[in-house]
């Protein structure tokens, strides 16, 4: 059973957005190969809040998610307000998850 809270909405909507800006990244002229790789990666880091047995967890899914929005962030050249706001909501998740901030209510 899934216990819905603030910090599971938090990486829900961070991961589908990061994974809805890779599948426009990858429609488009560019880089496609990393719009691919953000698809892969963003989607492993969904199912992994649900999934306990993803192989690499939630964590590591979400900073490489993070590192290949960076990049995404530098190289693209257009639809850069859903990759920062998808940058903002994964960062607040792993800051929160690992409670470098606590704030009550959330976690």
């Amino acid at each position: 059973m899934i216990s819905l809270s603030w910090l599971l909405l938090i990486g829900i909507i961070g991961g589908a957005l990061a994974l809805v800006d890779g599948a426009t990244r990858t429609r488009g002229r560019g880089v496609a190969v990393l719009g691919v790789i953000e698809i892969v990666v963003a989607a492993l880091f969904v199912l992994s809040l649900f999934i306990p047995a993803i192989p690499f967890g939630a964590l590591t899914l979400a900073i490489v998610t993070l590192v290949v929005l960076i990049v995404q962030l530098v190289l693209g050249r257009r639809g850069a307000a859903m990759t920062v706001v998808a940058l903002i909501l994964i960062a607040a998740w792993v800051v929160l998850s690992m409670r470098w901030i606590v704030i009550p209510g959330i976690g």
